[in-house]
């Protein structure tokens, strides 16, 4: 911890000019300060735009030049996506870029003027402040394979939360015109032959009308075997006593019909971005040998590079462990023992995507499997479920470093060896 606050600290040394800029979809302000925090000119209001990125840049070096400073440190604010462009403009001109937490910058507010008041101007100025303090991590723009990879991960996350809904509207749809309808189908209502049923036949006067003959002729049209004439019958006599609303029922089957044709589309979009992945995932030179652990698959892994970006960059797991969040917080004092808990600062998607890792690693690999059974029975400290899962989940983050980092294939013999990160 000293060695990297130290580091920092170089960074805005003597001779170092720190801009803080509060970060706006259209308008921002920029504060130039000293190593000690003195203003060394006016607050600069300037927008989004290459003209204003121009300005910025004309400012910065005008102030270096006056004031003879040789380095020049610019901090903002991680929100969201809108100083992704600000940061390309700066990073590609030879700027070095810094990014500070907005929760610090929340809690700093009222230390020069112990007001609660926020406006852009301050805030610039605080974060300026956070720099100069050494308050700040570096800033990581991924390019090539692994700035593709990670549009692809957000973009496949859009997709699927896309379909989810989808779902839930199928599903009310049914809920309230065929409700007996998921008795039938229970594990397989968005199957081949449930979704040609719903998008011919989906109501009860449908199915009651073609008789258990005529179900079972329409589910042959799109399966051959699987589904046979006990599901048919099954099917005609929930119609026989279904509570489904009867009217608006033309509309109701309109609407079932866009619903199928959007859930489709999500289909096929989740393949193409799937796909894309994949390719993707051929240009890291990582493919083969993580894909070699048990339970790890292509849009799993490549959904975990995207959000790391390139593991090079790192020096050990736990950095990773931090990039997700999943590093241990407690909250004691005195005689007070709070429990420890995770402390959700980092990547959201990252965490989830080692979460999803982790269910499917203690199912498919059996070494995994093991260890999950140990940190839940141990004499000392036995894990709850979930936080068994979230150690794993800290086990998967080390051992696709060690792999990436240092070469070599999977082995099950070494599993064990990994720190323990419960």
């Amino acid at each position: 911890m000293k060695n990297r606050l130290e580091k920092k600290l170089d960074m805005v040394a003597a001779g170092t000019q720190i801009v803080g800029i509060d970060i706006a979809k259209k308008v921002q302000w920029a504060r130039f300060c000293d190593h000690a925090g003195r203003e060394l000119d006016k607050p600069l209001r300037f927008e989004n735009t290459t003209e204003g990125f121009e300005r910025l840049a004309e400012r910065i070096e005008k102030l270096r030049r006056e004031k003879a400073l040789f380095r020049v440190v610019i901090g903002m604010e991680s929100t969201g996506h809108y100083q992704k462009t600000l940061i390309h403009y700066l990073t590609h001109n030879g700027y070095t870029v810094v990014l500070v937490n907005p929760h610090h910058t929340k809690r700093a507010k009222e230390l020069d003027d112990n007001s609660q008041t926020k406006h852009d101007q301050k805030d610039a100025l605080t974060i300026a402040r956070l720099v100069k303090d050494g308050r700040f991590y570096e800033c990581y723009q991924p390019e090539g394979c692994w700035a593709e990879l990670r549009v692809l991960t957000a973009t496949r996350l859009d997709v699927k939360q896309q379909e989810n809904a989808c779902k839930n509207r199928i599903h009310t749809v049914l809920d309230e015109y065929f409700p007996e309808y998921e008795t039938v189908f229970k594990c397989s209502l968005i199957g081949k032959a449930s979704l040609h049923l719903l998008k011919t036949h989906p109501f009860p006067c449908d199915v009651l009308r073609l008789g258990s003959d005529g179900v079972l002729e329409e589910i042959r049209k799109v399966v051959k075997k699987s589904v046979g004439r006990k599901k048919a019958e099954q099917l005609v006599k929930a119609a026989e006593n279904s509570i489904g609303l009867t009217y608006g029922r033309e509309a109701a089957r309109l609407r079932l019909r866009i619903l199928l044709a959007e859930h489709e589309s999500c289909q096929q979009r989740l393949e193409d971005i799937e796909a894309a992945m994949e390719r993707e995932l051929d240009k890291t030179g990582m493919k083969e040998r993580l894909l070699g652990i048990p339970g790890i698959g292509i849009v799993s892994l490549a959904s975990f590079l995207g959000e790391t970006g390139d593991l090079s960059r790192f020096t050990n797991g736990q950095q990773l462990i931090r990039l997700a969040g999943y590093n241990l917080t407690e909250n004691s004092s005195g005689k007070s023992k709070s429990q420890r808990g995770i402390s959700k600062r980092g990547r959201k998607i990252l965490r989830s995507v080692l979460y999803q890792m982790a269910l499917v690693m203690v199912a498919k690999n059996a070494e995994m499997k093991r260890i999950y059974q140990q940190l839940k029975t141990r004499e000392s400290n036995p894990l709850k479920k979930k936080q068994a899962l979230i150690a794993i989940a800290c086990r998967i983050a080390k051992m696709l470093f060690s792999i990436a980092k240092h070469g070599g294939a999977y082995n099950p013999g070494r599993v064990a060896d990994i720190q323990r990160a419960a």
